[in-house]
């Protein structure tokens, strides 16, 4: 049963880093600064860093990885919200969300109007 979790758990990894990916891109086509690097090659699911400034000193930064999931808002350099496991991807959701109905620009912060 381990094993199978495991490996599970290695696909949702590796599945967070494509759609991270394509986030960071769809962020860029909007004018705002994203990013992210994988670790490894891409393929092998071990993870990637996320980061997008939102302007005004608002960043976020999503890091998945074999060790655990995060996302953490900060403004100025202050931790304002930091979620991890699925209550990070719900915010990650939420964030696509936003993007795609180009509703974006018009949030403050996004955990903290959930």
């Amino acid at each position: 049963m381990f094993p199978r979790l495991a490996e599970h758990y290695r696909s949702v990894v590796q599945d967070l880093v494509m759609s991270l990916e394509a986030l960071a891109t769809s962020l860029k086509t909007t004018g705002i600064t994203a990013s992210c690097y994988s670790c490894g090659d891409g393929r092998d699911g071990h993870g990637a860093s996320f980061v997008a400034d939102l302007g005004d000193g608002h960043m976020v930064r999503f890091l998945v990885s074999d060790f655990g999931i995060s996302w953490v808002e900060s403004r100025n350099g202050r931790e304002l919200v930091k979620l991890e496991g699925a209550e990070a991807i719900q915010e990650l959701q939420r964030m696509a969300d936003l993007v795609q109905q180009g509703q974006w620009l018009k949030q403050e912060s996004l955990a903290s109007t959930s």
